[in-house]
């Protein structure tokens, strides 16, 4: 592998604890005139993100390959994205099947993120949608903890796409995801993942800074390039 392969896959993301974490995200992009990003609407309510949708039509951002949907995003939210950003992939995640209806025609560009609670929603239908998004911390805790998940995802998906990856931290201590990183080993987790379960996009699901979810992305980057060029 070259540095650019996993370099080019990789993206920030627009995420947040609070409705007022996308503004300064946006800040950086705009800064560092960051022109592909990821965007994940699970933190932000209806009336925040409206606001969001106005300043990134005014932003530096001509592309958002993957959003983050939640149950109380409509048809037109997905097809705000399509129309303006070109938006391949928007992930749910399993309670989510109950609201497939009300995003129907767009069900090929939707993929599913399992979580590792040992336990599947039985309303989840690979069918109906277009694959996987593996969270990579989440399947490596399923792994660690030897629960329904792991063994779920490797099953199907020889089945099923794996186009999409969600990226956070992983805590060895704890065997759980992290959203906010205090030290760059918290990625060394992913060395330990195979290569297949890696995606075209993969969106950096951290808390973290822009500035700083860069530095992680070149970190993860060589890491991984390094790793995958061994084997």
């Amino acid at each position: 592998m070259q540095q650019t392969d996993f370099l080019s896959r990789i993206y920030p993301s627009i995420t947040g604890v609070a409705n007022k974490d996308w503004q300064e995200k946006l800040r950086e992009i705009e800064d560092l005139k960051i022109q592909k990003v990821a965007v994940f609407l699970s933190q932000f309510d209806v009336k925040e993100r409206n606001h969001l949708y106005k300043f990134l039509l005014k932003s530096s951002i001509k592309e958002v390959p993957l959003v983050h949907l939640i149950d109380d995003t409509e048809k037109e939210d997905v097809e705000f994205f399509i129309k303006n950003f070109h938006t391949r992939c928007f992930n749910i995640h399993e309670e989510f099947f109950q609201f497939l209806d009300k995003w129907q025609g767009y069900w090929d560009k939707i993929y599913l993120e399992m979580n590792y609670d040992n336990s599947i929603v039985k309303a989840v239908d690979m069918k109906k949608i277009a694959g996987f998004c593996i969270d990579l911390s989440h399947l490596k805790a399923a792994i660690a903890k030897g629960s329904e998940e792991a063994y779920y995802i490797f099953s199907q998906k020889r089945k099923n796409k794996v186009i999409c990856n969600h990226l956070n931290g992983f805590d060895p201590q704890t065997n759980e995801d992290k959203h906010t990183i205090t030290s760059l080993r918290d990625f060394d987790y992913l060395t330990t993942l195979p290569k297949d379960v890696f995606g075209e996009i993969i969106a950096l699901e951290v808390y973290n800074s822009i500035h700083e979810q860069m530095e992680f992305k070149n970190y993860i980057a060589n890491l991984l390039n390094g790793h995958f060029k061994t084997l």
